[in-house]
């Protein structure tokens, strides 16, 4: 099938390169003209493990194809997919969807013939509606279905989620475009995973309630921790023995600064507006959102108790600053909130990070950026571990320890505990929930 694909940021370009490996025929737009030339080039833009193999693959093999040209890519094309941006909208946190609607009606002007329009972009309720009425409008004489196709990839994982979903959630309204769609998913069907046909609204609500639930677990874990701090319990032990229950599963419950991302903030922002627009207030999503804040201050507190109460003129090893490990995004990562906090307390920060520091740089204006851990370490006053990169996960405490002018570490992943710490020589040793 003849599939365009509208927008290349994270999800646009790796589902239009997975579709493309599935044998479609695929044309990614963008209207950055220096990113389509990096993409032609065969870069990507952004890290993703695999990524890049993957698409050098199917654009050797014909497949796959990079343009600005909109009109060109829908041109012919039976499904037409709108991956851009939705971002908070500023001021009264709704999801803007101004980028939706004016791809919807330059995507109406370029139609040639029968297309699915889909949207793939995370929207709210109703906005699958509001792209018919778009299309409509702009070209009354237009064949064509809407359908709603929410992704629900794990930056890190995503090419593995992408072609072994835990489940395809497609809305469709006619019999027509959920043949279509089907045809466009037939390889994961014929593998038995499972697709979820729906109707529009139902699809939309789909992604953001799952999204909220999950914000919901890492909040609960959170909120657990700081408690197990007060009793004496540790939350890990916690974890687990909650975990093992079928009923709550083990992902989703590792204490730690929050979650952060580019899907939790804004989606659970969005459904709690949601919910206030229709009077059905969503009153567990709003006091995850505010527990959420709350615990990226408390890991400030625990930096700064570990130095006695204060930062000032202390040299502080911050390890990892991506919202979590195997991704070059800092989209509201904890340490957007943290590093600051430190810089502004009189510290002298230096960051270690695998792939953050493309985006870093300008985000966290004020630090030292150095590629290795124990570089970072040396005549440092305390060591943060804010992203659990396996680079960090086996590291020598003894060097890092000796190298050290003080020997405090803020375990804020809880990659090691402290009975390791004292024993390689750490003074000083702080969790979260334990």
């Amino acid at each position: 099938m003849k599939i365009a694909m509208i927008g290349t940021g994270y999800v646009g370009l790796v589902s239009g390169v997975c579709f493309s490996d599935f044998g479609h025929e695929v044309v990614c737009v963008d209207k950055d003209p220096r990113k389509i030339e990096m993409l032609t080039r065969g870069e990507v833009p952004i890290y993703e493990p695999g990524l890049d193999v993957l698409m050098a693959k199917n654009v050797a093999a014909g497949r796959l194809s990079f343009t600005g040209d909109l009109a060109q890519a829908v041109d012919g094309a039976e499904a037409v997919f709108i991956a851009v941006g939705t971002p908070t909208r500023r001021g009264d946190g709704h999801a803007d969807l101004s980028y939706v609607m004016a791809a919807a009606e330059e995507i109406a002007h370029a139609l040639t013939g029968y297309a699915v329009v889909v949207t793939k972009s995370t929207v709210p309720v109703g906005t699958n509606a509001r792209v018919a009425e778009v299309i409509r409008a702009a070209r009354p004489e237009a064949e064509f279905d809407v359908a709603s196709n929410p992704e629900f990839l794990r930056e890190g994982a995503a090419i593995d989620d992408f072609m072994r979903p835990d489940r395809v959630v497609v809305g469709v309204t006619s019999d027509r475009a959920k043949a279509v769609m089907g045809e466009i998913y037939r390889p994961l069907f014929l593998r038995d995973f499972p697709i979820v046909y729906t109707g529009l609204e139902s699809a939309e609500m789909i992604k953001y309630a799952a999204n909220a639930f999950l914000a919901t677990k890492i909040t609960f874990i959170n909120e657990i921790a700081a408690l197990c701090e007060k009793v004496g319990a540790d939350v890990k032990t916690v974890a687990k023995g909650i975990g093992l229950d079928g009923r709550i599963g083990n992902k989703f419950l590792h204490a730690g600064p929050g979650y952060g991302g580019s899907c939790f903030p804004k989606d659970t922002m969005a459904l709690a507006r949601i919910g206030q627009d229709h009077a059905a207030p969503m009153q567990i999503v709003e006091t995850v959102i505010q527990i959420n804040d709350a615990v990226k201050r408390r890991m400030i507190d625990k930096v700064v108790d570990l130095c006695g109460g204060s930062v000032n003129g202390k040299t502080v090893a911050v390890l990892g600053v991506t919202f979590k490990p195997n991704t070059d995004d800092m989209r509201d990562a904890p340490a957007l909130t943290i590093v600051p906090a430190l810089v502004g307390g009189g510290a002298k920060v230096r960051v270690v990070d695998p792939q953050g520091r493309r985006e870093g740089e300008a985000l966290l204006p004020g630090v030292t950026w150095l590629e290795d851990a124990y570089e970072a370490a040396a005549g440092a006053d305390v060591l943060v571990i804010l992203t659990e990169w396996n680079e960090f996960r086996a590291l020598d405490l003894e060097r890092l320890a000796a190298a050290m002018a003080t020997a405090r570490m803020a375990d804020l992943r809880n990659v090691y505990d402290a009975a390791d710490a004292a024993k390689a020589g750490f003074a000083a040793y702080v969790g979260v929930g334990r």
